[in-house]
């Protein structure tokens, strides 16, 4: 029996298609990522998580070989100009370390590396080729030191978005410019102040500065996986402009029809009910959320909402996240699950997600597995389990015997010492991000019958943890 195709929602058809890659040999995804001035927050994850699943999707139908996953990072852009300044420090002091903490954020919520990182002041060539090629074609012009774009030499510009160039110019954020030709034309390149990076401009026609921001994405895109490929992601709120101002680039610069084939978009995140923001005190970090929950949590917590829904991040779906988890270790201890190497996931687990990436089917196809796992034994464990690291969870690794486990009262002191010791240690690998030696510590501790809570203390907000021996 053939497996189900894969079906995407395509932003720019505005319907669910059957996936068809341009060379099944070459299978390519650019997805926009982080601009690296400040942590990460939990919107910004979102497009991470969803297009790791997507990753893993792909490489399973047509191999790890055959699948180029390209996530950018911004390093040249206004907001980390600003915050360099305001920390008196050099722009690539501050981009070095936001890029750090970003990716150690995003490993701990069990996300695979791309298969190509590139940074925009890397491709600095590249855009200048663009923007001449623009200004070639007489889709761009010169004006006060700009290189603009001419919205209007773009028969159908606003494709994606689906709204006209009233609609689009009465709902966008756009600089007033007594130098624009049209108030929609934007930047591909724009002089720079006094301290901020510079460079030589495209075939020196303008003033020494720096690209706009949507001409750095045609460039990346166009030299990882070239002038045309499959899926071009990321978040909802990046189809106007960005997305948008992408395809004019790409399209108008090659004269081609398409620049990415399918277009997939994740919904917005909100907290609590309320859009996040700093203002409403709702501003919420990986690196915050990091140190209270698992990665495995905020992880399972996001894919419990099909992607393209808005989602509501409450502590509750967290709480409710552990919880499942935690069952889901225990009957893993109990039918002493272990995976094989060469284990496959259940194929309706697969199937869940060829459909348009649906996590919440696939989740309830999890839970059926492990009730199957919890009654018949060991029989269906190893495709449980595969089936759960397919989605990027080690419930094998995943022990929670606070809620299955009889305490006793420990009377052995230079025990309790050792124990206080380990303890001691794991919370400084936490609070060093090491979570890699702070699991280790605790496996140690919960193969010699200890048993550790972690709870945060109401007053403090600070993690604390306790522990106890079990029978």
């Amino acid at each position: 029996m053939a497996e189900a195709p894969l079906m995407l929602y395509n932003t720019l058809t505005r319907r669910k298609e059957e996936f068809v890659p341009l060379d099944a040999e070459n299978v390519r995804m650019y997805v926009c990522g982080p601009t690296v001035y400040d942590f990460a927050h939990i919107g910004n994850a979102r497009p991470v998580v969803v297009f790791d699943v997507l990753f893993r999707l792909l490489r399973r139908m047509y191999g790890e070989k055959h699948v180029t996953y390209v996530r950018n990072i911004t390093d040249v852009d206004d907001k980390i100009n600003a915050r360099a300044a305001e920390e008196g420090i050099s722009i690539r002091e501050l981009t070095e370390r936001t890029a750090k903490q970003f990716h150690e954020d995003i490993k701990a919520l069990g996300v695979l590396p791309p298969t190509v990182e590139p940074r925009a002041t890397e491709h600095i060539v590249e855009m200048k080729a663009l923007i001449e090629a623009l200004i070639a074609n007489g889709h761009a012009y010169v004006a006060e030191g700009h290189v603009l774009f001419h919205v209007p030499s773009m028969p159908d510009y606003g494709k994606l978005s689906n709204r006209s160039l009233d609609e689009m110019a009465a709902g966008a954020r756009v600089e007033v410019a007594p130098y624009k030709k049209d108030p929609m034309d934007f930047v591909l390149w724009k002089p720079s102040k006094p301290g901020e990076p510079s460079w030589p401009s495209p075939a020196g026609i303008a003033e020494p500065g720096r690209p706009g921001w949507h001409i750095e994405c045609s460039a990346m895109a166009e030299k990882h996986v070239g002038q045309e490929f499959d899926i071009h992601g990321g978040g909802i709120d990046l189809v106007f402009p960005h997305h948008e101002n992408e395809i004019a680039q790409s399209r108008c610069a090659h004269n081609t029809k398409v620049m990415a084939r399918y277009w997939v978009h994740n919904g917005f995140l909100q907290v609590e009910g309320e859009k996040m923001s700093k203002s409403l005190g709702n501003f919420i970090t990986i690196h915050d959320l990091l140190e209270e929950w698992s990665g495995e949590v905020i992880r399972f917590n996001m894919l419990r909402t099909h992607y393209r829904q808005p989602i509501d991040w409450t502590r509750k779906g967290l709480e409710e996240s552990k919880a499942t988890l935690d069952r889901w270790g225990e009957i893993s201890d109990r039918v002493g699950g272990s995976l094989t190497r060469n284990a496959l996931p259940d194929l309706g687990v697969i199937d869940a997600l060829k459909d348009d990436l649906n996590t919440p089917l696939a989740i309830t196809r999890l839970h059926e597995l492990a009730k199957e796992c919890k009654t018949t034994g060991d029989g269906e464990a190893e495709k449980w389990l595969a089936s759960a690291a397919f989605l990027g969870f080690d419930v094998a690794r995943w022990h929670s015997p606070v809620q299955s486990a009889e305490l006793v009262e420990v009377t052995d002191p230079d025990l309790a010492q050792r124990v206080k010791s380990l303890v001691a240690r794991r919370v400084e690998a936490r609070k060093a991000k090491d979570f890699k030696e702070a699991d280790r510590i605790r496996d140690e501790l919960a193969a010699n019958g200890v048993v550790l809570k972690d709870a945060k203390d109401p007053s403090s907000g600070e993690i604390v943890t306790t522990w106890e021996l079990a029978r």
